[in-house]
């Protein structure tokens, strides 16, 4: 196998808690994970001239050691004893730093190709194992699907897929440092968090609505007032017809449920002329048997 074609496939948080501050300096979460179709294409390539190569269509992402493709190539190629070189060609279309786990995504897909590729027979949970020596959320982008993260975010279950419907994206004009949000959330016993077992239990129901109303993200409390454009984003979402909208991650992106494709047609092209959002896609829940579907961005 010389080449391979791979989708690294992004992630929304449905349901975001932060349980409290450990002394490693590291935060204990309960999330819900989802994985959704908007997705970067990344091509694998084998190469006879041996070392990783790696090419991007932005021109600010290293092509480098400081790539997690790169580290993800490096760490199979290193374990297995792998002489044959690699290039991998990786193609953004996830938003950059936007709590989405796209670095994370394309780790998950190198492993998997590097896997194939070479005829390591590694299990699915063997990759996953690999890949939280990458990040936290690596092992979750190699999983896929609806699941509880726990811990740090590599304790993780399976849960029952989501229901379909459309999920709209989008990310404002703004960097937002995770770093700088976990250090600012403050915990007590004012703090909302949210129902993360209510969530749970109405994914396992096939109950949308349900599952949309229990959505809550505990990291909003801190973004939100420094970056008000989250909240106006939220708002054009819910009144146009989502029923629920909320920012992922530690943001500054923006995601909202539709079971409407009419509404989730309109808000899309609204938010597409405004300026509140810088890239906006139109996409689908992704359970590993869903279909998916990207609009090009803005």
């Amino acid at each position: 196998m010389l080449e391979l074609r791979l989708k690294a496939l992004a992630k929304i948080n449905l349901g975001l808690d932060v349980l409290r501050r450990r002394e490693d300096g590291y935060h204990e979460v309960r999330m819900i994970m989802q994985t959704v179709g908007l997705y970067d294409r990344i091509i694998l390539k084998k190469t006879r001239k041996p070392g990783i190569r790696v090419k991007t269509n932005l021109y600010y992402l290293p092509e480098n050691e400081n790539n997690l493709v790169y580290q993800a190539a490096k760490l199979l190629m290193d374990e297995f004893g792998i002489k044959s070189g690699v290039f991998i060609d990786l193609q953004k279309f996830i938003p950059v730093a936007a709590g989405m786990a796209g670095g994370s995504s394309d780790a998950a897909a190198v492993l998997f190709g590097m896997n194939r590729m070479f005829s390591l027979r590694l299990s699915k949970e063997e990759l996953m194992k690999r890949g939280v020596k990458i990040g936290a959320d690596v092992p979750y982008c190699v999983m896929r699907g609806t699941a509880l993260a726990e811990g740090i975010g590599e304790q993780l279950s399976q849960l029952q897929p989501m229901p379909e419907c459309r999920v709209l994206i989008a990310k404002p004009p703004v960097s937002v440092s995770t770093k700088f949000v976990y250090e600012n959330l403050k915990l007590d016993e004012d703090t909302l968090h949210p129902d993360i077992d209510g969530l749970i239990e109405r994914i396992n129901d096939g109950d949308l609505p349900g599952a949309a109303a229990r959505m809550g993200n505990v990291l909003e409390s801190v973004t939100i007032p420094g970056y008000p454009v989250i909240a106006r984003i939220k708002e054009e979402m819910i009144k146009g017809g989502a029923l629920n909208a909320m920012m992922s991650g530690s943001g500054p992106t923006v995601f909202g449920l539709f079971d409407e494709e009419r509404l989730a047609q309109q808000v899309y092209q609204k938010l597409r002329r405004g300026d509140l959002a810088k890239q906006v896609y139109l996409t689908d829940i992704y359970n590993n048997t869903g279909k998916m579907s990207m609009k090009n961005k803005k």
